[in-house]
């Protein structure tokens, strides 16, 4: 994998709300259920959920950005540059390359030379049964051998219902392995959050990747989001808005009865405390209510009640007209 900065399209100064934003842009294009007949978006889909899983860890990231994993979040090497050049040199501390041979050793007591004194002087160790300088028991010159790989985090895409996604209601989702499991939605669900299932991926020499669910909440028939708030607009009749009533309102936790007050207008926002989505406090936005004042299909009774009557109030006064 690239660069997982470069993946996403942001700089290495990035915030966490960038980088965020960035994957969540990815994700909706090139998810594969979007992209069934283009593999190369599957693949690009993959390295920008690998990059994500990186950049959002703050402890990964920081070693990444220090050098010491990769992009693959595997060790770089142990020794890297900094202390030995190829083929038997040793950098000096002021920055220089020499490389040694045997005609250096000369004048050292010929074959009665004890290399493990070399060694331990030059770097702390001690000589092995064969002359090697060993460190801890690793051996000089031995390679950090990188932990097994995970298997791939695997990808999926759950629809929730829009009032189900406000009253965080658990939904039940099939996993490639066969399994069902009831998901419990977070508080504050956005829609495209997305949900981590801990070894629930592909299988690998190191264990299991993860599942990583995308959750998108579906749009509503009268329902609208409005940050934490639910908007809906209520038909009421022309005698419930001028003689008041109590009327039957649906919200996403099922029907409450509502007030609407005499002299009730068109327009009028009356709000349900609580009725809202679910915040990451725990606490609930409201639902909105916009009375919307219908007439009758057949208006002859209507008109000939308020026949010989007219209403002067200039309710046009405010526009300036």
């Amino acid at each position: 994998m690239a660069d997982p900065y470069a993946t996403l399209g942001v700089s290495r100064g990035a915030s966490e709300k960038d980088i965020k934003s960035a994957y969540r842009k990815l994700a909706k294009e090139l998810h594969p259920d979007r992209n069934k007949d283009n593999p190369q978006a599957a693949e690009r889909f993959s390295d920008a959920t690998k990059a994500y899983d990186l950049l959002s860890d703050k402890d990964k990231r920081a070693r990444f950005d220090r050098g010491e994993i990769d992009a693959e979040g595997n060790p770089t090497m142990p020794f890297g540059n900094a202390g030995f050049g190829g083929g038997g040199g040793y950098r000096s501390a002021g920055g220089q390359s020499r490389s040694y041979s045997a005609r250096d050793f000369e004048g050292f007591g010929g074959d009665d030379i004890d290399l493990g004194d070399i060694f331990e002087g030059l770097f702390g160790g001690r000589a092995g049964p064969a002359g090697g300088a060993q460190r801890g028991g690793a051996g000089f010159g031995r390679r950090t051998q990188a932990p097994p790989q995970k298997g791939a985090n695997r990808p999926y895409r759950l629809q929730v219902p829009f009032a189900d996604a406000a009253a965080l209601k658990p939904q039940r989702i099939t996993l490639a392995d066969g399994k069902t499991i009831d998901l419990k939605l977070p508080a504050g669900l956005e829609d495209g959050t997305q949900m981590r299932l801990k070894g629930k991926g592909d299988p690998g020499p190191g264990g299991n990747g993860d599942a990583l669910i995308t959750l998108q909440i579906e749009t509503h028939s009268f329902y609208t989001r409005d940050g934490d708030d639910i908007r809906m607009e209520l038909p009421v009749t022309l005698d419930e808005a001028v003689n008041g009533a109590k009327v039957k309102v649906p919200t996403v936790d099922g029907p409450v009865m509502m007030t609407i007050s005499p002299g009730s207008g068109s327009g009028k926002v009356l709000r349900l405390k609580g009725k809202g989505f679910s915040r990451k406090d725990g606490n609930r936005g409201d639902q909105l209510v916009t009375l919307e004042i219908q007439l009758p299909d057949d208006l002859t009774e209507l008109a000939g009640r308020l026949e010989g009557w007219k209403d002067d109030t200039n309710v046009r006064s405010r526009l300036g007209v």
